[in-house]
């Protein structure tokens, strides 16, 4: 499971942070000013850094510029209080992948980290040899699949809905939690957009995709990759 580092000032927002972290099975570590927040950041490797902007001693902008400038290439999530586009800009400019202003909810967050860990390959990467799912030999790292000698075409969201069905394959997968996973913290998607997906997977992988036996459905929640 991916390292976060969490950099924040703010005792209760900081152990909130990381029991919720935690409680997800995430490895955390903190800090608790910019400047210890960059030594940690230069000393050690975590697949992601969670950095407030208003810090003691340093920066949240200063900590990340110096450790882009550095060499450090790990995803930095920026945790703001400042609603200013201005500042939002700012730091996507100094290296930062995403930012989310405070206050935000537990779930935003949460789909902000897999969504930037899933981007990164720090979380939900498949490592070895492609996998046969029904008609398709997947290669979930380079984003191909075979049907036979021909590529299937299947789209980037198509990808990870398929890559999370496999990471929790032979178990029920809700709609919600395909919402969650997949579109994040965009929340024009319905439970309808992702049953279209699913049958559009469907007709690529079942042999009859109107009687499936490898993408079931679990009536009433979600769905279950049978292998």
């Amino acid at each position: 499971m991916a390292r976060i580092l969490i950099v924040e000032d703010e005792p209760s927002m900081r152990l909130g942070l990381k029991d919720n972290l935690e409680f997800e099975g995430y490895e955390v570590e903190f800090a608790e000013d910019g400047k210890s927040g960059l030594s940690k950041i230069l000393s050690a490797r975590f697949d992601l850094i969670l950095l407030d902007v208003m810090l003691p001693q340093m920066s949240g902008f200063d900590v990340c510029k110096k450790s882009r400038e550095s060499g450090v290439d790990a995803p930095i999530i920026l945790l703001t209080a400042k609603g200013d586009e201005i500042d939002k800009v700012l730091g996507l400019e100094l290296g930062a992948d995403d930012y989310i202003t405070k206050p935000f909810s537990l779930r935003e967050l949460l789909a902000r980290i897999k969504a930037v860990l899933r981007r990164s390959g720090g979380e939900g990467s498949v490592q070895g040899e492609p996998i046969k799912i029904g008609n398709l030999l997947v290669d979930f790292q380079a984003y191909s699949a075979m049907d036979g000698t021909e590529e299937a075409q299947l789209s980037h969201k198509e990808f990870e809905i398929l890559h999370h069905l496999w990471k929790n394959r032979n178990k029920t997968v809700s709609r919600d939690s395909l919402l969650t996973e997949i579109w994040g913290y965009d929340s024009s998607p319905t439970t309808r957009t992702v049953d279209n997906f699913i049958l559009r997977l469907r007709q690529k992988i079942e042999e009859d995709h109107e009687k499936p036996r490898i993408i079931i459905t679990v009536h009433g929640i979600g769905y279950k990759l049978v292998i």
